[in-house]
């Protein structure tokens, strides 16, 4: 099995108190409950895929906890890629098994599963400071286009370039991709035909790059301690 690099989102407008963290093996049973909550039997990824990617990528995997309940409410597995990773990559799999480099400024994340938006903004604002610590650059997520499908249906002379091209106000007219566009993965790479199984995507998806904020500054955060990090980028996400 599979997980598609998306998230899968609620629709509940009100915050949570939570907290984010470094996921653990232990984390494997609320794991395993969120995909079984967003993701269909093909798409989810199994247990021998969330313990792999948690031995690979210790430091790329992270979590989002309800304060007051414990339940996890967002995961993001992330794995580094060379910076054209996506030229060479026809699939979601290929993006998963593209060659890892020795040295790289950019991630891919493999999967991005939430069951609310609290969990998304906690992640972000957990993560930044220690990628800038890491010297990251770019983050590339692989999103559907779940109003793809349905609005075929109304032009089919048209094309899925169009679709993606598709803008009101200067925001993405789909969905996820206006999700996406105002947590900073605004650039649109590349969309891939057979990207994951999809069926209101029609199996499409469109590789997002994010940048990390301030990262072009990467000797100072070189330089500053984790927690000092921490201190100035805690509003950050603001900035997306």
């Amino acid at each position: 099995m599979s997980t598609s690099s998306s998230v899968s989102l609620s629709h509940s407008p009100f915050p949570l108190l939570t907290h984010a963290r470094f996921l653990t093996c232990r984390d494997l049973p609320a794991l395993l409950a969120l995909e079984g909550e967003k993701w269909d039997a093909i798409q989810a990824a199994s247990s021998e895929d969330l313990l792999q990617r948690l031995e690979d990528y210790p430091n790329l995997s992270v979590g989002a906890f309800c304060t007051n309940s414990g339940t996890l409410l967002a995961s993001l597995f992330m794995r580094p890629v060379h910076a054209d990773f996506w030229c060479h990559a026809a699939s979601w799999v290929d993006c998963v098994d593209s060659p890892r480099p020795g040295r790289s400024h950019s991630l891919f994340g493999i999967s991005l599963s939430s069951s609310h938006p609290s969990g998304v903004e906690a992640l972000l604002e957990f993560f930044w400071p220690h990628a800038l610590k890491s010297g990251w650059r770019h983050i590339y997520l692989g999103s559907p286009i779940p109003g793809f499908e349905g609005w075929l249906q109304r032009h089919r002379d048209r094309s899925v370039q169009d679709y993606i091209a598709l803008q009101r106000a200067g925001i993405p007219v789909d969905p996820q991709l206006r999700y996406y566009h105002g947590r900073g993965f605004k650039d649109i790479v590349c969309v891939k035909r057979d990207y994951f199984p999809h069926a209101r995507s029609l199996d499409h998806g469109v590789i997002l790059r994010g940048t990390v904020p301030l990262s072009l500054f990467k000797p100072v955060w070189k330089m500053m301690p984790l927690t000092s990090a921490q201190r100035v980028t805690r509003h950050l996400v603001t900035m997306l």
